[in-house]
């Protein structure tokens, strides 16, 4: 049994705000370290229960968060970037389930920190699903025939992924007061409680299934702002609806869709607001 773990630091028990997720803050060497020891939390409990093969993708900002160091030995880290499938690189139809740790609600929505991909995203539409990044990559893992079984984070990611994901496994390690005030587990707390989460997520697995996609979806995104939707209309076979910030793409299949909004995403953020 092979399962694969996503993890992004939003959603990490104790962190509140930016100081503990940007590199360059404060307290982020704090949050690190305790993303570290809750992706081990995952990764124990899955070596326990049977797994026989777990790889972790780093997936948060540039995606070289976990320190490797600290991680258990018999792990496999996809750490770095650029990644051409980001948050679910690497993940493909030879895993069993796949757990979304460290994650957060999607823009526009409460939640600590929420947001998509980046601050300049209010929205993303999947046909007419609303879709975070918890959303977007549970259907790349069901593209690939992969259940979602377990996703750990705040209160508001929890209930995004209930939405979504019938039966799914959900690890709620704080509560959320405001963007940047949550009511948290401490570390020690929260790990026992993932590790009782993944178990029971592995022994579920059947009676979850995988998040489907549809054939030929079509991409929405609206921005914050006209000129990042500008930029991301830069992109061939985008279109730009007159007088919104929405800019849609016609898609193949939802990998497509997933380089598309990656692309369009990383155009949005060379806008300039002087």
């Amino acid at each position: 049994m092979k399962v694969y773990v996503s993890v992004d630091m939003e959603g990490i028990t104790g962190l509140a705000d930016e100081t503990h997720v940007n590199s360059s803050k404060l307290n982020y060497e704090r949050g690190r370290k305790i993303m570290t020891e809750e992706a081990n939390a995952v990764i124990e409990a899955a070596f326990e229960a049977g797994a026989n093969e777990v790889v972790v993708n780093d997936s948060h900002s540039k995606m070289n968060n976990l320190l490797i160091e600290n991680l258990h030995p018999d792990t496999q880290l996809i750490t770095g970037d650029v990644k051409p499938y980001s948050m679910v690189q690497g993940l493909d139809g030879s895993f069993s389930g796949a757990v979304f740790t460290g994650y957060h609600a999607r823009a526009s929505k409460k939640g600590v920190m929420s947001h998509t991909m980046i601050f300049g995203v209010r929205e993303i539409w999947i046909n007419d699903v609303a879709v975070g990044e918890l959303g977007f990559n549970a259907y790349v893992a069901g593209y690939h025939g992969v259940p979602v079984i377990m996703v750990a984070g705040d209160d508001q990611a929890a209930m995004e992924a209930e939405a979504l994901i019938p039966n799914v496994t959900t690890a709620v390690v704080k509560e959320t007061i405001s963007r940047s005030v949550v009511k948290s587990l401490t570390p020690s707390k929260a790990q026992q409680l993932i590790k009782e989460k993944t178990a029971l997520a592995i022994k579920n697995k059947e009676h979850v299934k995988p998040l489907t996609p549809p054939d030929r979806p079509l991409m929405a995104i609206e921005f914050a702002n006209y000129g990042q939707a500008e930029w991301a209309a830069l992109m061939p076979g985008t279109e730009h609806k007159e007088n919104t910030t929405i800019v849609t793409f016609q898609a193949r299949d939802i990998l497509e869709a997933y380089r598309a909004m990656l692309v369009m995403t990383e155009l949005a953020m060379r806008t300039t607001f002087c």
